[in-house]
């Protein structure tokens, strides 16, 4: 088996890119994965101690990905791309990378809304752009929804990340998706005018701005929230402690839900080793390493979730097929540049 990579520097493409290209062995799987979270590697055991296919893994960001693939061109020996967010997955698939997959299981198993219409790629974990708020300052009947966080009354209590955050960018193609182009951009705007600063850091930074009492609200991925809450860093802890979560808009469309997805890369040498792969991942074995490691929700409705995801409850998700949150990106980038949003 062929030790996991990381993508860096051009040199390092090169040296990667040539010890996969000698190895295309029926009992193995080459998985291009922007996805760097140690819980991975139980995906990818489980697969093989199920299987006896080994699996070799290439990891770098989804545009290193992208470029390296579409460069590699039918040489390619990648089998899968693995990454996060509808909307690289929608740029990966502006790009040809993607086969389409006609699976009976895929289908069975998948909610319709986790699956691109055509079968190009599938949404195996939930990621919930969630709001967090100070409880001394903000009383959570003031902010039902996203639409909320641009009432007046909010002005320089918002923190929230950059306009160039993929996951920003999904958020706001959703709006374009429920709410059309102009109210999008009203609510873009809105969030621009009570900013508490300009954008800056990760999710985490937003959160820890709560806490310190730079901004009495923020939107975030939700397992950031569980990341703190699970810290070994007493730090870390104290600062979760100080913030609640809401999930947003429960009286209309449900909080904004994006996906870990991935898809068969077009030419895979072990095809019919990656459709197995992508069927594994629908399993309630995979899905339940998808809640436990990272605190992402699983796709597949009764899986066993970590006990913080537990006790938040039922709570209503947006079921818009993700796939028009890549098809909305271009326009939210748009309307971003629009509004100042930096």
């Amino acid at each position: 088996m062929i030790p996991r990579q990381r993508l860096a520097a051009p040199f390092a493409l090169a040296v990667v890119g040539s010890a996969f290209a000698s190895s295309a062995l029926a009992d193995e799987l080459n998985v291009y994965s922007a996805r760097h979270y140690d819980s991975d590697e139980r995906l990818y055991s489980a697969f093989t101690e199920e299987t006896g296919i080994e699996v070799n893994i290439l990891e770098g960001d989804s545009d290193q990905l992208i470029e390296r693939i579409t460069r590699e061109g039918e040489a390619s020996p990648a089998d899968i791309m693995i990454t996060v967010d509808a909307g690289r997955l929608w740029r990966a698939e502006q790009e040809g990378i993607f086969d389409k997959v006609e699976s009976e299981t895929l289908n069975e198993r998948l909610p319709e809304s986790m699956r691109h219409p055509e079968g190009q790629w599938f949404g195996f974990s939930q990621r919930v752009r969630a709001i967090f708020y100070n409880p001394e300052n903000i009383d959570p009947e003031q902010i039902g929804s996203y639409e909320d966080l641009t009432d007046d009354q909010f002005e320089g209590e918002v923190c929230i990340r950059s306009s160039n955050n993929i996951y920003n960018q999904s958020l706001l193609a959703s709006m374009i998706e429920h709410h059309g182009e102009e109210e999008a951009e009203a609510w873009a705007q809105g969030i621009v005018d009570n900013m508490a600063r300009d954008p800056e850091g990760g999710d985490t930074d937003q959160i820890r701005g709560v806490a310190s009492g730079e901004c009495d609200l923020a939107v975030a991925n939700h397992y950031y929230h569980v990341r703190l809450l699970k810290s070994e860093d007493a730090s870390d802890r104290e600062a979760a402690d100080k913030v609640e979560i809401l999930f947003p808009n429960q009286d209309g469309r449900g909080a904004h839900v994006n996906v870990g997805g991935a898809g068969v890369v077009k030419g895979a040498p072990n095809r019919e080793n990656a459709v197995r792969f992508l069927e594994f991942l629908a399993s309630d074995q995979a899905q339940e390493i998808f809640a436990s490691g990272n605190y992402e929700f699983p796709v597949i409705e009764g899986v066993k979730k970590d006990e913080v995801l537990e006790s938040w409850g039922d709570f209503k998700k947006d079921e818009v097929n993700i796939s028009v949150l890549g098809e909305n990106n271009p326009e939210a980038i748009r309307i971003f540049d629009r509004v100042g949003w930096r």
